[in-house]
């Protein structure tokens, strides 16, 4: 992707690909351009179908396809999802594709007094998220594939006795002029191996989907097929579903409505996932990523057994302990 002239255009897949700084900025490809054919395209690979895991396996930018199916998965209520929660107006559904698989989590929700595109900031501004989210160790980005992609590192701090999950993500993000979305899927950074103390956990497909409703008004969707590793107890499973996902929730929407006043006192106009030409973050190494193969991976459950037998009577969280911030909106 360093190949290409200053100022060259790349038709891709309905992408139009811009080099420039050399960078490809994406914008979509006018009405009446042909773009490549799926077999000739020089950057994206054959598309996949299945749902599960599509783009786990493969390090490869997210594209049309990837985006509208997980649209579709956000919107879509078919056969087994089962309803969890339905408080406050956040609902909560959980589906198990099949026996083997991971279950999908989606989190459903309508913001007042918050507009998409300032949701889309908030999700995306890396110095605002420290003062909205008690879970954040550390998080940063590691590598640049292109304006609209890059690999991030995010440490998750887990109450004791259980222990803290980390996770290395490859991020796409798109907006469409209707609706704005965030997607990622894990992969293997050569410069991030897993460390002492965390548990790699595996995202399979994980994202956010904001549909504008009003000029002050969103819906939210947070969709994932996450696999937290080893071997928890149902208990944090159910906790996950019926608690942490609402209380999140509720703190992205304070956090979504504290923000134009945060953001006119710190770096007003810095937006580096809206402007290209402020990215600062290396740009990749491709010999530094590598897939995720969930098969290959190893077991993990001999270094947190002692998460198997903790009791949810011994379980505090005092991140989400109820207070005025974790309240209803």
């Amino acid at each position: 992707w360093r190949g290409p002239a200053e100022g060259t255009v790349l038709c891709v897949q309905r992408f139009c690909l811009r080099v420039s700084a050399g960078y490809l900025l994406f914008s979509r490809t006018p009405a009446g351009t042909a773009p490549f054919p799926a077999a000739q395209s020089p950057l994206l690979p054959p598309l996949l179908t299945a749902m599960d895991g599509r783009l786990l396996g493969e390090v490869r930018i997210a594209d049309d396809k990837d985006f509208l199916d997980f649209k579709q998965a956000c919107l879509k209520h078919d056969s087994g999802w089962e309803q969890k929660y339905n408080r406050h107006g956040t609902v909560v559904h959980a589906k198990l594709q099949d026996a083997d698989s991971v279950k999908l989590l989606k989190v459903s929700v309508t913001y007042k007094k918050v507009c998409a595109a300032t949701l889309y900031d908030v999700l995306h501004d890396p110095e605002y998220r420290k003062m909205w989210d008690p879970n954040m160790i550390e998080a940063y980005e590691i590598c640049q594939l292109n304006p609209n992609n890059d690999v991030g590192y995010y440490s998750w701090k887990c109450p004791a006795p259980l222990k803290n999950r980390d996770f290395v993500t490859l991020r796409s993000w798109l907006e469409t002029g209707t609706e704005y979305m965030i997607i990622n899927h894990s992969v293997n950074h050569q410069k991030v191996p897993p460390k002492k103390g965390f548990v790699r956990g595996i995202s399979l497909l994980s994202g956010y989907l904001i549909r504008p409703l009003t000029s002050d008004s969103c819906h939210f969707t947070y969709l994932t097929q996450m696999d937290p590793r080893g071997s928890l107890p149902k208990w944090v499973v159910n906790k996950a579903t019926q608690f942490y996902a609402p209380k999140m929730m509720q703190k992205i929407h304070k956090a979504a409505m504290k923000y134009p006043a945060w953001k006119s006192q710190h770096r007003l106009s810095w937006k580096p996932w809206l402007y290209p030409e402020q990215i600062t973050v290396p740009r990749v190494t491709l010999s530094d990523l590598s897939p995720v193969i969930m098969a290959a991976l190893p077991d993990s459950s001999s270094d947190i057994m002692e998460e198997m037998e903790a009791l949810e009577e011994d379980f505090e969280d005092t991140n989400f302990s109820k207070d005025e911030d974790t309240d209803p909106a």
